[in-house]
């Protein structure tokens, strides 16, 4: 006879947080968000953290190189996604161990042939004001000059003015040589009042572009997530079937942490995986995703460093309408945490849990630290910022972003979920979408950021372990739900939709 499981399967949304005294100490300036990656033994530190709680998911529309260092810059970790070659992957690796802070690879390159017309799209398109002329229009090509806002006029200028007639010629701009650190670049910046500063090679080759409102961030992100070299901490995604040849390369790429990307993760493959890379590589690796004690226990003791909870909870999963598998997040969460922290309790051994999945509202990520999840993944969050791979799109009056599901046809991600060894997706579990565009990441990650340490004061807790163990939890009703937005009266229009008429 099948096995019942009676009680209903919750959301986030099912769920308040209960306020607990809120003492002076308690203030948003002293909450701390470090929280572990990977396992460690009672006593001991883990071999790696995170400063804030979040990692990017395993997406080709969300986890890139540039997507890795912008979250890595703020605290957090990106898994760089697995369903591409195993060239790609360990390419954009090694971009994000090598990336120098302060020192961009430009990323708006275009040729002096070009026209003022070619600048706008650009800039329209990556919403950078700074375009780097090359002889080749490439990011590493003989540099001839540099445009930004100050070099033209749009409304005297033709757009079919040759970038040559007005950009800044090589000649007049002050540059640095390969080489130069990070201070020497920023000396010369604020000796010269440049808001840019190319740096180049021997052959006039251009290899990055040093900015001063990245000295600025630079000094604004303290928490950095950096390794012992000074080089970000970054994450990779591996599938159950290639994973004897791509799990070495990344390992030689530098990378920091693996993570086994797959919609059921309580499977006899995942446990091969775990299994041969602590067996030959001194590298983490995370595993999952499962929503129940038994799928947990499994993952722990073929070796896991942490584990995934969720399936069918991504906003553009379809996991659970075309399979009916999966489980209500909260529900997942809290069975595993319970089954987390009863193997900590007999082995001394604490696992961190990632709660992935399943999160529409930013409290949401704050009531699963809260249930005993140590970080969250998001894949639709993070979509949405100029930092995702994305292309920016403008629909009617929005801008938006593309985001498509790993199981979509469009990721061509059949290793990801295909058991049989065929070569194609025999149907989907992911749909090709859009997400409102929000704008960059920290400008967003620190709204959310402040939102959660605020809800931690107001439940008396100024950790992440604090707050798991002095969180008090209710179920809401539907009446309740409602009860919890506006109500019973009349909104004005916003100023937003009065522009628009």
């Amino acid at each position: 006879m099948a096995t019942y499981y009676l009680e209903p399967s919750r959301t986030f949304s099912e769920f308040l947080l209960i306020p607990n005294l809120t003492t002076k100490e308690c203030t948003p300036a002293n909450v701390r968000l470090k929280t572990p990656l990977v396992k460690f033994k009672e006593g001991e530190e883990p071999a790696i953290s995170l400063n804030i709680p979040f990692s990017s998911a395993v997406m080709q529309a969300v986890s890139d190189h540039g997507m890795a260092i912008a979250l890595a810059r703020c605290g957090g970790i990106s898994f760089i996604f697995g369903s591409q070659s195993i060239e790609e992957q360990t390419q954009m690796v090694r971009k994000v161990k090598g990336y120098k802070a302060g020192f961009v690879v430009s990323r708006s390159n275009l040729t002096p042939q070009h026209t003022l017309q070619d600048v706008l799209d650009l800039k329209e398109k990556t919403s950078h004001s700074t375009v780097a002329i090359t002889e080749d229009g490439t990011a590493s090509g003989k540099l001839l000059g540099i445009v930004t806002s100050r070099d033209y006029r749009i409304s005297r200028d033709p757009l079919t003015k040759p970038i040559h007639e007005f950009m800044t010629p090589f000649s007049t701009l002050i540059y640095g040589q390969s080489g130069i650190s990070l201070s020497e670049a920023n000396n010369l910046i604020w000796e010269h009042k440049l808001n840019c500063l190319p740096i180049v090679n021997d052959q006039q080759n251009l290899e990055y572009l040093v900015f001063r409102k990245d000295y600025d961030a630079h000094k604004e992100n303290p928490l950095e997530l950096l390794d012992g070299n000074k080089s970000y901490i970054v994450g990779a995604g591996i599938n159950t079937k290639d994973y004897m040849e791509r799990v070495p390369a990344l390992v030689e790429a530098g990378v920091d942490a693996l993570v086994i990307d797959s919609s059921d993760g309580y499977s006899e493959w995942q446990r091969e995986t775990v299994q041969y890379v602590k067996a030959n590589f001194d590298v983490k690796i995370g595993a999952g995703n499962v929503v129940d004690r038994e799928g947990f226990l499994y993952l722990v003791e073929s070796g896991a460093d942490f584990v995934k909870v969720g399936i069918g909870g991504g906003s553009i999963c379809i996991t659970r309408e075309q399979k009916g598998i999966g489980r209500g997040q909260a529900s997942a969460i809290m069975e595993v945490v319970e089954a987390r922290d009863q193997y900590f309790k007999e082995t001394g051994i604490y696992v961190p849990i990632c709660s992935d999945g399943g999160i529409v509202h930013d409290y949401h990520i704050t009531l699963a630290l809260a249930m005993g999840a140590d970080f969250v993944m998001m894949g639709r969050y993070f979509a949405r910022f100029d930092e995702s791979p994305t292309r920016k799109l403008r629909v009617g009056n929005n801008f938006v972003k593309e985001f498509w599901g790993e199981g979509s046809n469009r990721a061509r991600n059949w290793q990801r979920y295909d058991t049989g060894g065929k070569s194609n997706l025999l149907f989907e579990e992911g749909v090709d979408s859009y997400v409102p565009y929000a704008g960059s990441l920290q400008e967003n990650l620190d709204k959310t950021i402040g939102k959660i340490k605020s809800t931690m004061c107001n439940c008396g807790a100024t950790s992440i372990e604090e707050l798991q163990r002095v969180a008090r939890i209710t179920l809401v009703s539907a009446t309740s739900l409602v009860e919890g937005g506006a109500h019973d009266v009349i909104l004005k229009e916003s100023s937003l939709s009065e522009e628009s008429h």
